[in-house]
């Protein structure tokens, strides 16, 4: 009996990962790297960039800092901003990844003096890894138990002064004990159209097609003012306008490529009107709860709360009750649904 080994597969799954990488790379290449370049947030630009050049003035690590808000909005970006503009090398971990103390303990001593150390989602912490960061956070100390029973003993390692970067979408998930440890707590908001328009330009730029001031404008309008979904729409029109338009973007160029992508005029996507019409529609528009409406269209609960919910509260879609989401006469407007009698009542 011969066997063939299935190349086409494996051809396909290369080719995909290295789309998967080749995006990663251009989505790294796109981000600001000091605070001058990074548009948007000016408030929080303006008070770290007095924080870090106070530390830097004294010669000691920045206060830890904690970075909270929707998906999206740069804390990444800014944390690796952060570690380039106080000259300090960047250690990067997430709160789901440290399962052991032995894993946190490893990052912190391999950390030089004032270097920063970035935990993403630090709200998924694990309770004991918690415990074991509190002293170090305080004291630049590492508490570690070693052995069981009666022979254990405590250990005691001194660190080097670091920065714990923390970043979360929920900072009302973190303990008392840990959010009061950081010295520095910043919200990041929803971007301004023009801001994104800004930010769109200067990425069109880096990555080589031409953009004009209204196209840009359409793309920031249908963001949901995020600076990761306007880069990763503008990917899209700019392969729409290669394809199409032979690599020209302008105005209609971009509005078409919107609307094949199902991007309408305030930047909902076709998941956002799956919320918004099964709550109409399913559950005669609220009050209902958020695991019955995960089932209802087929999301996590943890995306509709973290991902799609914070902007259509912003932007007067749904809001939140004690007895579960509602929608607001702005969703039928928008949707172009006439509401029943009853609830004109």
């Amino acid at each position: 009996m011969i066997t063939t080994d299935h190349l086409d597969e494996e051809i396909c799954i290369r080719e995909t990962s290295a789309l998967s990488r080749h995006e990663e790379a251009l989505e790294k290449a796109l981000r600001p790297r000091y605070l001058i370049e990074y548009i948007g947030q000016n408030k929080i630009t303006e008070q770290l960039a007095i924080f870090i050049q106070a530390a830097k003035n004294r010669k000691e690590a920045l206060d830890h800092t904690l970075l909270f808000g929707p998906p999206g909005l740069g804390k990444t970006t800014l944390a690796f901003v952060v570690a380039r503009e106080l000259g300090v090398n960047l250690r990067q971990t997430s709160g789901p990844v440290l399962e052991k103390a032995g894993d946190l303990a490893g990052i912190l001593t391999s950390l030089d003096p004032f270097d920063v150390l970035f935990i993403d989602e630090i709200h998924r912490l694990n309770s004991n890894i918690e415990e074991i960061l509190y002293p170090a956070l305080e004291d630049f100390q590492l508490d570690i138990m070693i052995g069981e029973g009666p022979g254990a003993r405590a250990v005691k390692i001194d660190l080097p002064p670091f920065t714990l970067l923390g970043a979360t979408t929920r900072a009302g998930m973190l303990t008392n004990p840990l959010r009061d440890r950081f010295g520095i707590v910043m919200r990041l908001e929803f971007y301004q159209p023009r801001e994104l328009a800004l930010i769109i330009r200067r990425s069109s730029d880096l990555i080589g097609c031409r953009l004009d001031e209204k196209s840009a404008m359409e793309i920031s309008r249908r963001s949901r003012g995020t600076p990761r979904i306007a880069n990763r729409i503008l990917r899209r029109v700019r392969d729409f306008a290669e394809v199409k338009n032979g690599g020209k973007i302008d105005l209609t160029t971009t509005q078409t490529a919107l609307n094949m992508l199902e991007i309408d005029s305030v930047g909902l996507d076709i998941i956002d009107r799956k919320l918004l019409t099964a709550i109409i529609h399913q559950f005669s528009g609220g009050p209902v709860g958020v695991a019955n409406l995960a089932a209802a269209i087929g999301e996590p609960v943890n995306t509709i709360e973290d991902v799609l919910e914070p902007y259509l509260i912003q932007q007067g879609f749904i809001q939140r009750t004690p007895r579960g989401r509602i929608v607001t006469a702005h969703t039928y407007r928008h949707l172009s649904i006439l509401r029943n009698k009853e609830d004109l009542l």
